[in-house]
């Protein structure tokens, strides 16, 4: 940057500014302020053109006022005049103001982009930089129309100098975070990309942060940066201080660098080049061996540098979740951290420890800190730590520890955070229940909780302890006794009634033979604390009373006095009143008979999530790891919620089972050739479905031929399916899909075969056929855990005006699969006449005891009943022409999301299902394709034309169609996949 010499001083500014902070009031500063304002107008307004110097004085005196807290309302042309400027200070500060004070929306934007686009072409990269950095300051949509396609270019420029390529490099990233539909990288990705290999550690430090926002959005364009990225970290990692002395900190080569290089790798899966995924391993193991190592300085910023780099490749290996070894080792290296005299360095431990209890390889080494752990939770002074501590000993609990975990926590409860009491209280009451062998310990620890934290226990947990009472026999009478010698304490908590009330009056006859606990010393207990309750709580002792009577006749008259009196059927409130008035004619007129089919006991509770688990995962404590990281790769209960990239589901592990990487591929899809084992153990990887071992193929177009019958035609059976079940289809909606349900239809849009789903527990592959109207669907559901999957149901239904549309019927699935085994289900489908909707496929089945459910699309779409067309240029546009009516076309003009590659593009239309038609449209570069839609109503025939524009990176696609509706609809799913 240019040295700025005496004479650029602007000594008006320096007196101005002095004359400021020289006044005694806010008036006088406010009256120096206007008079200084009025100069200033005076002055640009006046005959005299004023030189560049003046301008610049009189703009940073504008600026100077505006960061006082003053409006300013003139002065902006000056600034915009400033970057026509040819001294650097001038254009400096014109470029300043514009960046502080010029909204997006202001009409000199268009002056402003032009002097950008002058300094850009320029080649001054003094200039250059001024201007990228105005881009990245405004950071406006307009600004971005204007320069995102400029901007790629000047960075991969091999004329353009390193500093400039930095500044372009973070402009680009400024922009695409504001406005990413305009950034598209397109032809200069691969060179974006190898920026990663350039001289200047300075380029690639800008370089991978624009990267590494690239890759979050589009991995697969930017996958090659893998390897890149490994082979510089390894460059880094082995390098000594003395390497990079521009860039080491503190003894430590390049951290910024290695940081973001560690956190660009957590973007994509494992390398598959074992070349590569060895040489990051080596890396990984040089980055432990490092940490092990004694400090080459004493100071802090060592430290810091060398644990930033530590905790960020202990990130990478939790994320690939694949290396045994490492995963233990970056556990003992975080178990060292547990007792650090840094408080940040623990609060990190405990938050990584976390995440590795989720791993099968690693939550055993993480379970042998328990004690450190513990003594955390009791003696750390920082409230942000000791709820890390709590959520890890959440995270590490399994049924060799339950119990121990259950009562430490119990014990920090009396004396805990009130910000953090509530979510302690949810998960006491979640590990109480999922690792309870023995349900009396269950209902103490409960009874305990509501004892200990009772404001606190919010009405999922008591209403869950009933529920299981009641679905339990074995339990009931216990507790009933329990809850019983609860509430002869002096005082007790409101929620302890509530449960008293609901279980003494379903199950107090359990009791009632002792004389210690008679039905009349039953109803005195609870009535005692009648009159101390609030009005929801007396409803539900009322409603006890009137059991009693049903239970214990003997107290009939004393309830009956109790209703009778004026404080129940004359209550100001009206629920109490009417309970009252009604119970008391019911327990007057009705016989014993009646009596007891009104009051009988209630039935057991259907199975469904617990509301505790759901709760919990909305809980958001003061900067808490959601439940989600916690329990990630350890669920036993809660619902399914469709895994992302960083899995979402969350729960318990049971027994001894853990569950496999998320980036386990049952099916055989993703990685290498397919695993063809007769019969696959829990933790080893399903067969390849879609291979000739995966699934009987004999027949299978053969059975889909059309029928020959005319009747309402039954769908063709497979091979074996004539004795199945009844098909186990739908008409109501049984839920709703997941919200990734319509991205997950559009993948197969164009496509047949692939995986559907895939979370931590549960993997959809689909292998489709079509002919005609007719098509058959095989779904394979892969179990990914190592623990069974039990009552395994599916229900495919056709929502709404589907069921009169498709003709569906599904074969009965295998209710039980096998940890690590998958079962095969059938799907035959009938096309009646054109669709726009999707069929819906909803799974239920239990894990570990809790229940599982997600919905999800069936990928059926109308152009999977395409008969393609062959057809010569004349008739092609004969065609065209008859289906000229306004309501048979449909048009859309919409930007590329992919690069435009030729061949990618055919291989999409030919996967739509028409016929991709060679040499018929005057313009080489456009696509033509014709088919016709075969349904049991009608034939509906449809053209299509696609005006790909390179330049523009924008796309027309036209559809004609015999029926408005199939034109539309076929425009909607074009239009995704391009």
């Amino acid at each position: 940057m240019p040295a700025v010499s005496k004479g650029d001083g602007m000594r008006g500014l320096a007196v101005f500014i002095s004359d400021i902070r020289n006044c005694k009031s806010k008036e006088a500063e406010i009256k120096r302020i206007n008079k200084e304002l009025a100069n200033i107008r005076s002055k640009f307004k006046g005959d005299k053109a004023l030189d560049g110097y003046s301008k610049k004085k009189y703009v940073c005196k504008l600026l100077f006022i505006f960061l006082l807290g003053h409006d300013i309302d003139f002065g902006h042309m000056e600034a915009v005049n400033l970057l026509s400027s040819n001294k650097y200070t001038e254009k400096q500060i014109g470029y300043l103001f514009i960046s502080v004070l010029v909204n997006s929306n202001s009409e000199l934007i268009r002056l402003i982009n032009n002097a950008i686009k002058n300094d850009l072409s320029s080649r001054n990269p003094t200039f250059m930089c001024l201007a990228l950095h105005c881009i990245a300051n405004v950071g406006s949509r307009e600004m971005a129309e204007a320069f995102a396609g400029e901007i790629p270019r000047i960075l991969v420029a091999g004329d353009t100098m390193d500093s400039v390529k930095q500044s372009a490099a973070l402009c680009l990233l400024r922009l695409y975070k504001t406005s990413p539909d305009l950034v598209l990288m397109g032809e200069w990705t691969s060179r974006v990309v190898h920026l990663l290999n350039d001289q200047h550690m300075g380029v690639v430090t800008a370089a991978i942060s624009l990267i590494t926002c690239l890759s979050q959005k589009n991995p697969d364009e930017f996958k090659t940066c893998v390897s890149l990225a490994v082979s510089r970290l390894s460059r880094i990692v082995s390098s000594a201080s003395t390497d990079l002395q521009d860039y080491t900190y503190y003894f430590v080569p390049a951290p910024w660098l290695s940081c973001k290089l560690l956190r660009l790798l957590q973007c994509y899966p494992p390398p598959e080049d074992g070349a590569v995924k060895g040489r990051l391993v080596e890396c990984l193991e040089t980055i432990l061996n490092k940490a092990q190592e004694p400090p080459k300085s004493k100071k802090v910023q060592h430290s810091n540098a060398k644990n930033a780099i530590l905790f960020e490749a202990i990130s990478l290996i939790i994320h690939y979740d694949s290396e045994p070894n490492l995963l233990v080792r970056a556990c003992n290296q975080l178990g060292q951290f547990l007792q650090h005299r840094e408080t940040n360095l623990r609060y990190l431990a405990l938050e990584s420890m976390c995440t590795l209890a989720s791993s099968e390889f690693s939550h055993e080494a993480v379970k042998t800190h328990i004690e450190t752990v513990i003594n955390a939770l009791k003696t750390e002074r920082d409230v942000s730590v000791r709820q890390r501590a709590a959520d890890l000993l959440y995270a590490m609990c399994d049924r060799s520890n339950s119990k121990q975990i259950v009562a430490e926590m119990l014990s920090y409860l009396e004396t805990a955070d009130y910000s953090i009491r509530e979510e302690m209280v949810l998960k006491v009451a979640v590990l109480a229940e999922k690792y309870a062998v023995d349900y009396s310990w269950y209902v103490d620890t409960i009874l305990n909780l509501i004892r200990i934290a009772g404001d606190y226990v919010s009405e999922e947990v008591w209403y869950r302890v009933i529920q299981i009472v009641i679905n339990r026999d074995d339990v009931q009478g216990y507790a009933a006794k329990t809850v019983f010698e609860a509430l002869q304490a002096p005082a007790c908590h409101e929620n302890m009634v509530k449960v008293g009330g609901y279980i003494l009056g379903e199950f107090g006859n359990l009791i009632a033979g002792d004389p210690r606990s008679s039905p009349l010393v039953q109803f005195n207990l609870l009535h005692s604390k009648f009159h101390l309750c609030s009005v929801p709580t007396r409803a539900l002792l009322l409603s006890a009373y009137i059991k009693f009577i049903n239970l214990f006749p003997e107290t009939k008259s004393t309830i009956q006095e109790v209703l009778r009196s004026d404080s129940q059927i004359r209550n100001s409130d009206v629920e109490l009143q009417q309970r009252a008035v009604e119970y008391l004619k019911l327990s007057s007129i009705a016989s014993t008979d009646v009596l007891a089919t009104v009051l009988e006991e209630m039935p057991p509770f259907p199975e469904r999530e617990s509301s505790i688990l759901a709760k919990l995962k909305k809980k958001k404590g003061p900067g808490a790891v959601s439940v989600n990281e916690l329990e990630e790769g350890k669920r036993e209960g809660g619902e399914l919620n469709g895994g992302g990239e960083r899995g979402d589901s969350s729960a318990i592990a049971g027994s001894n089972a853990s569950t496999p990487s998320p980036s386990a591929d049952l099916l055989g899809l993703r990685t290498g050739p397919p695993v063809t084992a007769a019969a696959p153990s829990a933790g080893s990887l399903l067969v390849d479905v879609f291979s000739e071992a995966g699934v009987n193929d004999d027949g299978f177009l053969r059975d889909l031929e059309p029928p020959t019958e005319s009747s309402d035609s039954l769908l063709a059976e497979g091979p074996g399916d004539s004795d199945s079940a009844p098909p186990s289809v739908v008409s109501e909606d049984p839920a709703t899909p997941l919200p990734e349900s319509n991205e997950l239809l559009n993948k197969f849009v164009c496509k047949n075969n692939g995986v559907l789903f895939e979370n931590q527990l549960l993997q959809i592959g689909i292998k489709s056929e079509y002919r005609q109207n007719l098509g058959r669907m095989y779904l394979f559901y892969g179990n990914k855990t190592s623990v069974q999957f039990i009552t395994f149901t599916t229900t495919v239904t056709c929502p709404g005006e589907l069921q009169s549309q498709l003709n569906v019927q599904s074969k009965t699935v295998e209710p039980l699969i096998e940890g690590g085994a998958q079962v095969q289900q059938v799907i035959n489908i009938e096309c009646l006449t054109d669709f726009s909707e999707a069929p819906l496929l909803n799974i239920k089945f239990r894990y570990g005891g809790a229940l599982q459910n997600l919905t999800l699309k069936l990928p059926v779409t109308i152009n999977k009943f395409f008969q393609p067309t062959e057809m010569a240029s004349h008739d092609f546009f004969q065609r065209w022409k008859q289906l000229s009516l306004p309501q048979q076309e449909a048009q859309k003009i919409f930007k590329a999301n992919h690069a435009m590659d030729t061949e990618v593009l055919k291989a999409k239309l030919l996967g739509l299902g028409m016929a991709l038609l060679e040499n018929v449209d005057p313009n080489p570069e456009n696509f033509v394709c014709a088919g016709v839609i075969q349904t049991k109503a009608q034939q509906v025939g449809s053209l299509l034309r696609l005006e790909p524009n390179a330049q523009a990176q924008m796309y027309r696609l036209t559809v004609r169609s015999s029926k408005d509706t199939v034109s539309k609809r076929l425009c909607e799913l074009l239009a995704e996949q391009f």
